[in-house]
């Protein structure tokens, strides 16, 4: 006989199942920003370049890159990528941020190296759920071993939105990552409002992980 977590269990799979199948085409992601219809955008940007930091980061959309150093009334250069068909990299004149315009799957680590650290806020939950394997492989291959991965994902009832962003349970975190990576849960945050209100939802919390790579 089952019991009432088993019973939850069942019911998260089965519901997650729901955006399994759901694909967020390049041409969508693109139609995204050309409308402003970008709600998981913030206006402040994270601090990391600002406290000393070499910051990498990889961006689909030409039209976000060229915002954020807008915004953040940065000067910058633009450059093409030899080994990536029609890539881009828009580089900080101060020289500590670069910004790939481009798939993320072919920023190889020849092109962009290990990082020591990787904050992954709105990336693994904007991938389609059948890709999630082939990104953590991905993110896995860039960690150097010292690396702090930091992760954040949310959670809701994902039978009531079909995202993105997209749910991505905990026992999912352990089985794409769980093999090569301690994990830790630093904290779940209530990150309910108006916004997730009208995708017709009662709650939403921000998850945030920390991803070391197991010593030896």
């Amino acid at each position: 006989m089952a019991s009432s977590t088993d019973l939850s269990r069942i019911k998260e799979i089965s519901d997650t199942g729901k955006q399994q199948n759901r694909v967020v085409t390049e041409e969508e992601w693109l139609q995204k920003w050309e409308a402003n219809n970008i709600g998981f955008h913030q206006e402040q940007g994270h601090p990391l370049a600002d406290m000393g930091h070499s910051v990498v980061g990889v961006e689909f959309s030409k039209q976000a890159l060229k915002e954020f150093f807008t915004e953040q009334n940065l000067s910058y250069s633009e450059e093409s990528i030899p080994e990536i068909s029609n890539g881009k990299v828009f580089k900080s004149t101060s020289g500590n941020i670069s910004l790939y315009c481009c798939s993320i799957y072919d920023l190889s680590s020849k092109i962009a190296g290990k990082f020591d650290g990787i904050w992954d806020r709105g990336s693994l939950v904007a991938i389609n759920p059948c890709d999630r394997e082939r990104y953590a492989n991905l993110m896995l291959s860039r960690m150097d071993k010292n690396c702090s991965y930091l992760l954040a994902t949310v959670s809701y009832d994902p039978s009531k939105y079909k995202g993105p962003p997209f749910y991505v349970p905990e026992h999912e975190i352990e089985s794409l990552f769980g093999k090569f990576c301690e994990i830790k849960c630093l904290q779940k945050q209530d990150a309910f409002s108006e916004r997730q209100k009208e995708w017709g939802l009662d709650y939403f919390l921000e998850v945030l992980y920390l991803l070391k790579i197991f010593p030896g």
